[in-house]
């Protein structure tokens, strides 16, 4: 059987007991923050929905969910070489989660609840001020993104050594008795104990994968890969403020991503829906592309994904896998049955199908390869399956 970009070709006697079930890929991003940074401002620009984007606190109760299409200027190349009947891009799911306080880990301002929101999330956008507005209030006084930085890795510490704690409870009686297992989950559990009671996110604990799985059943809030939002004053697009400067300080100390929007900014753009007066828009501001399609690529790599294409008359998708995984894998994202009965893989380079303008061409060329079982699937590869089932 021959997949060719979006079709295979069946014989008549399996098509009527094929379940044409898709594999979806969900990636989920909870946006967190304190209340008032912007953040249901840039979620309501995000998802091009006028959410609730008051100035007091709580004004988002439950979490709103937005799936955002992953910007991709090569769908746009293939598109226009291909010119196919439908186009479906990669998708990621963004959960607007209410602002969190301090005390948030010991229920304050609804705590709990918003703390087992982002524990159903695969990474966090942490959402900080770095601008300065009278008219906005910040309860705890003047602007202070590192401050504010804290106050929120503080309650995901807390709630997680909670967890730690109550698992150590659990175990401890067995590894007193001689559970080797028990013993040895003990040991990495008051590892990560420590960690935690040192203000510090378990992520970054140095331990093996093997040690990681006496936590993860756990679900560890602080586990989660985490990148930071600066929202700062159109005036400071392109240069830092003193609280960007902080800001990126601490961000950088830690190895993390930050990138910078301004959200009231990014608002006004998501409202306009003609391209060329979008795009005069951005110029305007000297910006290449908007904040938020950075935001949204940005939330896509911090999750180690990247996106693989196929392409017909038909239809031109993309599909998101994890980087690393093998041309089998990236087949089973398709259907199960590409990834059981997988043969090989016919691949084009992006870049060749962009100069070769076809398939055909590409393989005259000598740039169409064909793979087996253990290629690695690169970004932006355009394949063709061909399996057996």
């Amino acid at each position: 059987m021959f997949y060719r970009g979006f079709f295979v070709f069946w014989p008549s006697e399996y098509i009527c007991g094929l379940n044409f079930l898709i594999t979806f890929m969900g990636v989920k991003c909870g946006i967190v923050g304190l209340p008032n940074v912007g953040k249901s401002t840039l979620f309501s620009a995000l998802t091009n929905i006028q959410n609730v984007a008051a100035n007091y606190e709580f004004a988002t109760i439950d979490p709103n969910v937005g799936i955002i299409n992953v910007p991709d200027k090569r769908l746009e190349i293939l598109t226009e070489i291909v010119t196919p009947q439908n186009i479906v891009p990669t998708t990621i799911e963004f959960v607007d989660i209410a602002g969190l306080v301090k005390g948030a880990s010991k229920n304050d301002g609804r705590g709990n609840g918003f703390l087992s929101n982002i524990r159903e999330v695969d990474a966090i956008v942490h959402v900080v001020r770095c601008f300065d507005d009278i008219n906005i209030v910040r309860s705890a006084g003047p602007v202070d993104p590192v401050s504010d930085k804290e106050i929120i890795e503080m309650e995901l510490q807390l709630k997680d050594l909670e967890s730690v704690d109550k698992k150590v409870a659990r175990i401890e009686r067995a590894a007193k008795a001689g559970d080797a297992k028990a013993k040895a989950e003990l040991e990495v559990l008051r590892q990560y104990k420590a960690h935690l009671e040192q203000g510090k996110n378990a992520r970054s604990l140095d331990v093996s994968e093997e040690e990681k799985k006496a936590v993860m059943d756990l679900f560890l809030l602080t586990m989660k890969p985490m990148m930071y939002v600066a929202n700062v004053d159109e005036k400071f697009l392109h240069e830092d403020n003193h609280h960007v400067q902080a800001l990126r300080k601490v961000v950088d100390a830690e190895g993390a991503k930050m990138i910078k929007i301004c959200a009231a900014l990014e608002a006004q753009i998501a409202e306009i829906t003609d391209k060329d007066e979008k795009k005069m828009f951005l110029d305007e501001y000297k910006l290449d592309e908007s904040g938020l399609a950075k935001m949204i690529q940005a939330s896509y790599s911090l999750l180690n994904l990247i996106t693989y294409f196929t392409a017909g008359v038909k239809e031109v998708r993309a599909w998101t896998i994890v980087r690393g995984w093998k041309a089998p894998q990236a087949a089973g994202v398709i259907h199960t049955d590409f990834e059981k009965g997988f043969i090989k893989a016919e691949v084009i380079k992006m870049a060749d199908f962009e100069k070769y303008r076809s398939e055909a061409a590409c393989r005259e060329a000598g740039k169409l390869a064909i793979e087996g079982k253990e290629y690695v699937v690169n970004d932006g590869d355009i394949m063709h399956f061909r399996f057996n089932v």
